[in-house]
Order: C-alpha cells, then sequence, then structure tokens
C-alpha cells in the first residue's frame, strides 16, 4: 500500500502541469481587463471560484455573489468570476460580459477572461481542482471554496446560492 502511495505522489509531480502547483495560490488566469490575474495575489485569503456566464438561468446569483463579497472582502475572502463559455451561455467577448456585469450586477470582484473549465483544454487550475478533488463542473456557477492554504475546503453546485446557509457557514467555518 505504502509503494502505490508513493507512485501515485511521483506520478503526479512529474507531470509538467502539476510539477510546481501545489495549491490554488500557484494558478493565474487573464484578467477580464487584459491583465494577469494571479490568484498568488490573494495568498492567505478564503477563495470562492465560480465558473460564471451571462445568459444563464443560474445569472441571477451574480447578486449574491456580489453581496458576499462586499460583506467578507474585509475578513480576508475573496470571490473569483471565471467566466466560460463551456456551457454555451456566454457573451460573445470579455468587453461584453464586463459591461454586462456592471450595468446588470454592479460586480467589481475580480473576474477572468472567457476561460474554458472542462475537458481537455480546460484552464490548469479546473484540471488541478478535478485531480486532487475529483471536483468538475456540471454547470456554470459551480462553487470552490478555497482555505487560506489553498487547498479545496468544499465544493457546491450551481443549486446550492451563494446566500445559503450551507454556503455562508462553510465561508465562516474556514475565514
Amino acid at each position: 500500500m505504502r509503494s502505490l502511495k508513493i507512485l501515485i505522489i511521483i506520478i503526479l509531480f512529474s507531470n509538467p502541469v502539476y510539477a510546481n502547483m501545489k495549491n490554488a495560490f500557484d494558478f493565474k488566469f487573464d484578467s477580464i481587463d487584459g491583465k494577469d490575474l494571479n490568484l498568488s495575489k490573494y495568498k492567505g485569503n478564503t477563495l470562492l471560484v465560480v465558473n460564471v456566464a451571462s445568459r444563464c438561468g443560474f445569472t441571477n446569483q451574480y447578486d449574491g455573489l456580489q453581496t458576499l463579497w462586499e460583506e467578507y472582502k474585509n475578513k480576508g475572502f475573496v470571490v473569483i468570476g471565471v467566466s466560460s463559455n463551456d456551457f454555451n451561455q456566454e457573451l460573445k467577448s470579455k468587453e461584453e460580459v464586463k459591461k454586462f456585469c456592471e450595468v446588470n450586477f454592479g460586480i467589481n470582484f475580480p473576474m477572468t477572461d472567457i476561460t474554458t473549465i472542462k475537458g481537455d483544454n480546460a484552464h490548469p487550475f479546473f484540471k488541478w481542482a478535478k485531480d486532487t478533488s475529483g471536483f468538475k463542473p456540471k454547470w456554470n456557477f459551480y462553487k470552490i471554496l478555497i482555505n487560506k492554504s489553498g487547498q479545496i475546503e468544499d465544493t457546491f453546485s450551481s443549486m446550492t446560492k451563494p446566500k445559503s446557509t450551507k454556503l455562508i457557514s462553510a465561508i465562516e467555518k474556514i475565514l
């Protein structure tokens, strides 16, 4: 059994995608503003990473995400919106997404450019999430709660609303 564990660790860390990526803070995205969104900037904070889309039945969750951000950002909590068209419900450009989010929901938490979150071309963060916890978004507004050490604390489907007791309790527990 011990040999199997050692073999798995060797295989995992010999893969160039994961060799230097041990936690969420090791990843970066392209931001919706055209700059780098390096998660290392948030090291020591609690993160809620959410794959979002502008034309989804769950898009109204932007309101709750913005409220969470406003209520907890001074306590070391960061919402990261990962715009994705993997379910064919996102606008065509990051500029359209940014305008839509600002005008309709007043979003000012960090957001990424339109990003692939599933399949072979998934962003390395989502490959890491799948490989380390089995998490794989099955729709828009899936949520990954990252603790202050950069590890996945919990995951939530789009059915879990941002202001749900379940999600808020999980956030408050690790803040």
